[in-house]
C-alpha cells in the first residue's frame, strides 16, 4: 500500500511533469491501492483557489482511502519524537505535518510517494519506505 503525499497531489492537480508525478500516474493506470491521511487532505484543500475548486477537490479526496493515526495521543507523540530526533541530529525538518505523515506511513507499513525533500532528510534517521 502507498501513502500519497500532498506534494504529489498538488503536482498531479496542476498537471506537473516530473518523475514523482509520473509514478503517481502509473499507480492510477495500474489501479494500485493508495491512500492519504487527514493532514494531507487538509494541506491539499488549503491550496484551493476558489469555492468551486475546493468543493471539487474535497469531493474527490473524500472518496480515497484514509489512513488514520492508530493512537490519537501516542501517534502524535511519536511524530513529535521524529521531529525532536531529527533536530537533535542536526536535521532541520520544515514541517511538523511531515512528521505526522511519516508516522502514519510507519504505523501502517506503507510506502510513501512524495516530492518533498523533508522526507529524504527524515529517512536518514527513520526507516521510511519510499515508492
Amino acid at each position: 500500500m502507498i501513502l500519497v503525499d500532498t506534494s504529489i497531489l498538488i503536482d498531479f492537480f496542476k498537471g506537473a511533469k516530473n518523475a514523482s508525478n509520473k509514478k503517481f500516474r502509473e499507480i492510477l493506470r495500474q489501479d494500485i491501492p493508495f491512500g492519504i491521511n487527514s493532514v494531507i487532505f487538509l494541506e491539499v484543500l488549503q491550496g484551493a483557489g476558489s469555492d468551486d475548486e475546493f468543493h471539487l477537490i474535497k469531493t474527490h479526496l473524500e472518496t480515497q482511502r484514509f489512513y488514520h493515526p492508530k493512537d490519537p495521543i501516542g501517534s502524535f507523540a511519536r511524530a513529535a519524537r521524529i521531529y525532536m530526533e531529527c533536530r537533535r541530529k542536526g536535521i532541520a525538518v520544515r514541517s511538523t505535518i511531515d512528521c505526522l505523515i511519516v508516522q502514519t506511513a510507519l504505523e501502517h507499513n506503507l510506502f510513501l510517494l512524495h516530492n518533498d525533500g523533508d522526507f529524504n532528510k527524515i529517512a536518514k534517521i527513520f526507516p521510511i519506505k519510499f515508492y
